[in-house]
């Protein structure tokens, strides 16, 4: 699923929509749309920040009214803001609702299958999931390459190899993925490091743990500095992002509503949000720009 892009692709995608961003799409805000006002909320990292911008200034630019939540929490946290109504819609990973709202110990074998299920079971609750984005963002297991060619590590069980193993990671990763890495993969005698005000590849280069948590659109993997090994019995299953949306926001609101939402998501490579992760984490532009530029230059907002 996952396809190869070269660096210079995604770096002159990125810079021919910085170039273009003023030419094209520039539409005027339709008028306001009758109805109740989406309340979006995102969850607490910079990812989490792009998508809520993204879909907040989008459906801003088509005249819908939206009170905007940032930085609201973990899933856990989230997902109480949403059953409680303090939100009615927030981007989320569809593997991790399964695996962290639903508590599911087995994932399914295919994207397809996990967003299917994912939006059977938050139907059943009075949500709805909308298209999914073309990319997903998963937690994989990342070490420098120096030290995968020291212990000759391809997949996670190669783990096993590493003497004195300390695994890096926030410290959610501990209560969601640990006990799964060592059950699955038989990796013992392991120390975790949780992380705080640091980021994963800053730990790996200090030599505070020999393999780290990562996701898989960090922007900082595009080097081959750093090694992702091969999660052979799929633990972290599949995660393309899906709004998480109240069915009664959605009935209210219409198929303008879900269309112009679809209309952002799928526009959402992997290209596209590894390119507008760095301008967030390396190149230190906010969200809030990263997202509009990108809206413009797609010609959505």
């Amino acid at each position: 699923m996952l396809r190869k892009h070269t660096r210079r692709a995604v770096k002159a995608a990125f810079a021919i929509a910085l170039g273009v961003a003023l030419l094209l799409g520039v539409s005027a805000h339709g008028a306001r749309s009758a109805g109740p006002t989406v309340s979006l909320g995102t969850k607490d990292f910079s990812e989490e920040f792009l998508l809520g911008q993204l879909y907040k200034q989008g459906l801003q630019a088509k005249g819908y009214s939206v009170s905007y939540h940032e930085n609201v929490g973990s899933t856990e946290i989230i997902d109480a803001a949403l059953t409680s109504g303090k939100v009615n819609f927030y981007p989320e990973y569809t593997g991790t609702i399964l695996s962290v709202v639903f508590h599911k110990a087995t994932l399914p074998k295919s994207a397809a299958a996990t967003y299917a299920q994912a939006k059977k079971l938050e139907e059943k609750r009075g949500f709805t999931l909308f298209a999914p984005t073309p990319f997903y963002d998963r937690d994989a297991m990342g070490v420098l390459t120096s030290t995968a060619r020291k212990y000759g590590l391809k997949t996670m069980a190669d783990l096993k190899k590493v003497p004195g193993l300390s695994i890096c990671g926030l410290p959610t990763f501990a209560t969601r993925w640990f006990a799964t890495l060592k059950r699955v993969y038989g990796v013992s005698g392991e120390k975790f490091v949780p992380l705080s005000g640091i980021s994963f590849y800053a730990a790996l280069d200090a030599g505070k743990c020999k393999a780290s948590d990562v996701f898989t659109t960090d922007p900082q993997l595009a080097s081959s500095k750093y090694t992702v090994l091969t999660d052979t019995k799929n633990i972290f299953g599949f995660q393309n992002v899906a709004p998480v949306v109240s069915v009664k926001l959605a009935n209210a609101l219409g198929s303008k509503f879900r269309k112009t939402v679809d209309a952002i998501s799928a526009k959402l490579t992997l290209p596209a949000i590894r390119a507008m992760n760095k301008a967030v984490s390396i190149d230190h532009k906010s969200p809030k720009a990263v997202a509009s530029t990108f809206l413009k230059a797609n010609g959505l907002k």
